[in-house]
């Protein structure tokens, strides 16, 4: 089966991370893979290396100052779009993995991996459409597949994400001490939230509760990895910034953390935080979750039904920044029985399972003369 599969950065966001992982999973299991993707401020390649058998096709995307979001927006549909269009290539599956891919091929099969609400009327737009105009749909969870068929009336199909669980064990393990020490001897003790700083990931909250964690644990600080995004955050930015200086938090913020370096610095977090809000939950953070829970690392997660949903009880859920002060406060105290859960939850999730069940349904899909059969 030839397969394209489209997202929208070379950055490691959430999405992307999914595609990338996809893809690897995909040709291991016989197909073959193209991932088609701007190529952002003249990006020549993804955040991390690919696997070989998977075909990479970046479109140019060079940067133009003073574009703005909704500009850009645009810009990297039609951009994308036409450079997939005149490439004069045939795919049995068209899989585009975000609302900007999915408006450059629309006649796609589209994963909505979450929901969000915006004030840029392009990207509003964009969103919107990425629902209502592909031949099918899927979901990373039950609870973002039930917000579809409640706001739009559709079925996704409902395939989890899978984790590398075996990378990040071993970065708990003794094979992974030096990397975990030079973490520690750089931070110190820390709370790590990955996906950076915007609405979406709650860092104004977590802002707010370590003001309250460093009263009990001043040794612990916040770091923040990740968090490259085309859109625009940087009003949000300023407002975190200011009440984190108001409550002298000082939070570190790395951005993007090399892939190779990404499994020792989960490894060696005292907790990770998880605070993503109702409005779009962070895929990136949802991720990283997984991650820690392979490496042994408490989790606490704002509580939310998606998150319960793929969590269960392997993490802490909180509310708000009183209850995200007190789990991680929790979380420091061992817990053998929730860690051995967590690394039990991590392991069933593979990426090669998920490929599984994208082949089989792409099957369905095609084999089928319905309104979401995919691009053949």
């Amino acid at each position: 089966m030839k397969i394209a599969l489209l997202t929208y950065s070379t950055e490691p966001r959430g999405g992307v991370v999914h595609t990338l992982a996809l893809a690897e999973a995909l040709a291991r299991a016989g197909a073959e893979v193209t991932v088609w993707c701007p190529g952002r401020g003249g990006d020549e390649g993804f955040s991390r290396p690919v696997d070989p058998a998977v075909r990479v096709r970046l479109v140019p995307f060079p940067d133009r100052p003073g574009e703005d979001v909704g500009a850009r927006i645009l810009r990297s549909i039609s951009e994308l779009g036409m450079a997939f269009a005149t490439a004069g290539e045939r795919y049995d599956v068209v899989h585009a993995q975000d609302c900007i891919s999915a408006n450059a091929v629309p006649d796609c099969v589209r994963t909505v991996h979450h929901l969000d609400t915006s004030t840029t009327a392009e990207l509003a737009a964009c969103h919107e459409r990425a629902i209502v105009t592909p031949r099918a749909l899927f979901c990373v969870s039950a609870a973002v597949a039930a917000q579809v068929r409640a706001g739009w009336g559709r079925e996704a199909t409902v395939i989890p994400d899978g984790v590398d669980a075996a990378r990040f064990a071993a970065a708990a393990g003794p094979g992974g001490s030096a990397a975990r020490g030079r973490w520690r001897a750089r931070l110190g003790r820390y709370v790590l939230a990955v996906g950076g700083i915007e609405p979406r990931e709650g860092t104004l909250d977590l802002v707010e509760a370590m003001a309250t964690v460093q009263l009990v644990r001043p040794e612990l600080t916040l770091v923040v990895a990740g968090g490259e995004t085309p859109f625009d955050h940087r009003a949000y930015r300023a407002v975190v910034d200011a009440r984190a200086e108001e409550l002298e938090v000082y939070p570190l913020v790395l951005g993007r953390v090399p892939h190779d370096e990404l499994p020792g610095l989960v490894a060696a977090a005292d907790v990770l935080a998880c605070p993503s809000t109702g409005e779009g939950f962070g895929r990136a953070a949802m991720e990283a979750g997984m991650e820690a829970l392979a490496a042994g690392v408490p989790v606490v997660a704002r509580d939310l039904p998606v998150l319960r949903e793929v969590f269960g009880g392997a993490v802490g859920f909180a509310a708000g920044p009183a209850g995200l002060a007190a789990g991680l406060l929790a979380a420091g105290a061992p817990d053998p029985p929730r860690a051995a859960a967590g690394r039990a939850l991590a392991t069933r999730h593979s990426w090669d399972a998920a490929a599984l069940a994208h082949l089989d349904r792409y099957r369905s899909l095609a084999g089928t003369g319905s309104r979401d059969p995919v691009v053949v």
